[in-house]
């Protein structure tokens, strides 16, 4: 039998079937294959997904490889029944922002920025998995700092912080949507 036409199918079941995304180590790990060989497969897979009559997409997410639907789809996806994400408020995404841009950060440093009270902004966004506790601050009270998660990677298509859109993308847009 040809190795490569399984592990090809290997590795698309197994992006296909698992609620995380996949690193290179872990594919490895289970389909005793070469990194050259697994990232070849992928390679080819995303080739294949992104074709124009496909429906999914193979991205790179919180450091591993994950199998999405297009945003396109997502209306008839939704119609299967599954549970819709839960939208974030407008607070709850001006915190997230925050965080994400500035972390390690405390509460009272977020509080600062925004104005307004956060504690129930930060434990809804701890409660969804976006953000957790990365220390404490070296200062009196030992205030906690807190940080992004890969589930907040995951959830907004991330492979690294670095894909974070940088301040004057964030002006462009600001000014599009007015």
């Amino acid at each position: 039998m040809d190795r490569k036409p399984f592990l090809k199918g290997a590795v698309e079941a197994l992006l296909f079937t698992s609620p995380l995304p996949l690193s290179l180590a872990k594919l490895k790990s289970l389909l005793s294959s070469s990194t050259e060989e697994i990232k070849g497969v992928i390679e080819e897979l995303k080739r294949e997904y992104s074709s124009d009559d496909r429906g999914i997409v193979l991205r790179e997410v919180g450091g591993g490889y994950k199998i999405f639907v297009l945003k396109e789809y997502g209306e008839v996806v939704r119609k299967l029944g599954k549970k819709k994400k839960k939208k974030l408020s407008k607070a709850a995404l001006e915190t997230l922002a925050l965080i994400a841009y500035r972390q390690p950060i405390t509460r009272y440093e977020i509080e600062q920025l925004r104005g307004v009270d956060s504690r129930e902004t930060i434990k809804t966004l701890k409660s969804l998995g976006l953000i957790k506790v990365v220390g404490k601050k070296d200062a009196p009270g030992k205030p906690l700092l807190y940080g992004t998660t890969r589930e907040f990677l995951i959830r907004f298509g991330l492979k690294s912080l670095k894909e974070l859109p940088k301040r004057e993308e964030f002006l462009k847009w600001g000014k599009e949507k007015n």
